[in-house]
Order: C-alpha cells, then structure tokens, then sequence
C-alpha cells in the first residue's frame, strides 16, 4: 500500500511553505493539482519536477477510483489545492475518504490556511469558533443564517470580494448592525489588511472602498462583547 500526503501550499507567501511539504512533493509519485498551472508555478519556484495531474472539484468522483488503485499498488501521492489546506473549502475529503474505505494511509502535514490567522488576529473569542466556509449563493442561504443567530461562537466564513459587500449588508440585516466584525483579505500577501469593527462600520467601508483579493470574515457569536481593535 502507498500513502495519501494530503499536503498545504502558501495562501500568499511562499516562505509559508514547510520544508517538509516540499520535501514531500518531491518524493511523490503523482502530484494531484487543483489547477496545474497555478501548481506549475509553486513547484517551479522550489524546483520540484514531478508528474502532475488534474484532480478538482468537476473531476474528483470520476479520478477517486483510480487514485485509489495508484495508492494499493504502492504509489505514494500528494494532493495540493491552489492555496490553503485541501480539504478546507477545496476538493480533497472525497479521496481522503476512499483511500481510507480501502485501508490505505491517509496524512495531511500541518501547514498553511487562511482561517486561523483571520481568527487568531480578528481580536474576538478564538478558543471556541465554528467554520461555515462559503455560504450557499442561494438555497438554503437564508435557513442557515437565521440558524446561526443563535450561535455562541465566533463564525468564519469564505467570500468572494465581488459579494463581500452584499454579504456584510445581508449580515447587518440578520445579526444586527452592532454586531463586531472582522473582515481580513489577501493574508500572507503584501497588500494584506484587517478591517475591525461593528458590521455597520464594515458595510460603510468597503462601500467607500472596493474590496480586493481573497476575504475572510470573522464574525462574533451571540451576545459577545468583545470589542476588537480597529
């Protein structure tokens, strides 16, 4: 049997990268890419060659099997997303869950995704969160918000900047206009920047300012008080 590295590749910098993930990469058999041109370009800056190949959320229940029996023969395989942890609002739990169905070893390195340091830095509660990734666009959106009213916890959630401002409006509307926020885009990178304050002063700001860039928005729960700084 051969070994799954479900492996993290940098949000932004490419100093993120672990040592142990390049040194992963290049020992792979098979590097299965989200999008190879985006990959292509991280393993050309550490100067891994290896063999590619596609695996993404239109083509995961079609390539799993294969894989899988990639992994029985002994291939050891490395999964990487565009950025971030596979697995996390990428594709990756579908393959996980089927090389472990057929008994072989699964290990995903720790490394680099864009909620902790949004929470960790957001200034709310971080030792008890709930992460909610991208909200449905439009089914089901409106039944899980008015669900989430009564969450205790500090919420994280994924958007596009293109719905930022249409979703921290929705959010005022829902949770209330005083309702602390933090909203933290392009993290790791060098235009990298956290918005703090109430869901009103959000909605003023990025109304004033066009969003940008890849967005984490950190949203207190229930009945916190905390008061981040801006």
């Amino acid at each position: 049997m051969g070994t799954l590295y479900i492996v993290p590749t940098p949000v932004g910098n490419m100093e993120d990268m672990t040592m142990r993930a390049i040194r992963i990469l290049r020992e792979a058999d098979l590097i299965l890419a989200e999008d190879t041109r985006t990959s292509g370009v991280l393993l050309k800056h550490f100067d891994i060659s290896g063999r590619l190949m596609s695996h993404h959320k239109f083509n995961e229940h079609g390539t799993a099997a294969g894989i899988v029996e990639r992994l029985k023969a002994g291939q050891m395989i490395a999964l990487i997303s565009d950025a971030g942890t596979p697995g996390i609002s990428d594709p990756g739990f579908l393959l996980a869950r089927e090389a472990i169905k057929a008994g072989i070893t699964v290990q995903c390195l720790p490394g680099a995704t864009a909620c902790i340091p949004a929470l960790v830095s957001s200034g709310l509660p971080c030792d008890r969160f709930c992460f909610e990734g991208f909200l449905p666009q439009k089914k089901g959106r409106q039944t899980l918000l008015d669900a989430l009213t009564e969450e205790t916890r500090t919420m994280v959630f994924y958007e596009s900047p293109y719905r930022l401002l249409k979703t921290l409006q929705q959010f005022a509307t829902v949770f209330g206009e005083d309702r602390q926020v933090s909203i933290c885009r392009e993290i790791s990178k060098v235009h990298e920047e956290s918005v703090r304050g109430t869901l009103a002063e959000a909605v003023a700001h990025f109304t004033a300012n066009e969003p940008r860039g890849e967005i984490v928005i950190v949203l207190a729960g229930k009945n916190n008080k905390n008061k981040p700084k801006k």
